[in-house]
């Protein structure tokens, strides 16, 4: 009979105060399989990955923190200084030269394409590419121009490619170094939101001149018509990357002085596309050959004084 009482049952009071006197116990409702435990201890689960990117960070703050430790390690006096400015690869170039091409309204060409790393690269070579299709491209129209006149002799000139290398850099140097030191002065009577850097200028104006490659090669074709056409479109597409890319630098200053600076920027690129077509291309030609008439008096008395 003792091992029947044992298997009796007996009856308990509330199980749920010795369980709730311990703050940190998790209690569990079975009957409710839907409830969200009212208590848990240690920390959420979101402040993990907070902690963890804290200290280990992520990649875009390691790359950041990397180049601006290499950019303040190196003296300006240094070739490695030098060199930041050309570690750009092949897909940032080529989306920045596409950026060029399709200027959209609204979408500022510096702030999208140019300021997360700025480089000489691309305006360098766009610029050397370009000083050789205007020579090369001008040597071609001279001929074809002239081509089937038995009194033209083709003389190449290759004083263009210094006066087209003289010119291009000229420009996508020193009107750039003018327009950054106007802008700078202006800041500093008016504070404008929107403010670049000489490098970033630079940029700007190397890679709008990426359009004239193709005119280049294009002015080939021995039609005004045709010429003038594509010097409207090229200025057409660049002009407006410049404008749009400098007007947000201008906006706050007074109206008068802005738009004064838009219309200089655009007046300066129009000077070097119609300079490049009428010097490199509708100059004019003095490589004739000399005539000569010779009179049947003149052949009869030279054959008697020989």
């Amino acid at each position: 009979m003792a091992a029947v009482d044992d298997l009796q049952f007996e009856e308990f009071g509330d199980t749920a105060t010795p369980l709730t006197a311990n703050s940190d116990t998790t209690t569990i409702n079975i009957e409710d399989p839907g409830e969200i435990p009212k208590h848990q201890s240690g920390p959420p689960r979101g402040s993990g990955r907070e902690e963890d990117d804290e200290l280990l960070g992520n990649d875009y703050s390691d790359k950041t923190e990397l180049l601006a430790g290499q950019k303040k390690s190196s003296p300006f006096w240094t070739f490695e200084y030098y060199q930041t400015f050309f570690d750009v690869d092949t897909y940032q170039v080529f989306d920045r030269i596409k950026g060029s091409l399709l200027p959209i309204p609204g979408r500022n060409f510096v702030r999208l394409y140019i300021r997360s790393n700025p480089d000489l690269y691309g305006p360098f070579w766009i610029c050397a590419t370009l000083v050789f299709a205007i020579a090369i491209s001008g040597n071609l129209s001279n001929f074809l121009i002239h081509l089937g006149e038995k009194t033209y002799h083709y003389v190449p000139e290759f004083r263009k490619v210094s006066a087209a290398a003289a010119v291009i850099y000229a420009y996508a140097w020193l009107v750039p170094l003018a327009l950054w030191g106007f802008l700078m002065w202006r800041n500093s009577k008016v504070m404008n939101i929107v403010s670049y850097s000489f490098l970033e200028i630079v940029c700007v104006y190397g890679y709008s001149l990426f359009i004239y490659i193709p005119t280049a090669i294009l002015w080939i074709i021995p039609q005004k018509a045709v010429r003038w056409i594509l010097v409207m479109v090229a200025l057409g597409i660049s002009g407006s990357v410049l404008a749009m890319t400098f007007w947000p630098a201008v906006r706050e200053d007074h109206r008068r002085i802005a738009w004064a600076t838009i219309v200089t920027i655009v007046l300066l690129h129009v000077l070097l596309s119609v300079g490049c077509l009428a010097y490199f291309f509708d100059a004019p030609e003095m490589d004739h050959l000399p005539t000569t008439t010779v009179t049947p008096n003149q052949t009869v008395a030279a054959i008697k004084f020989s």
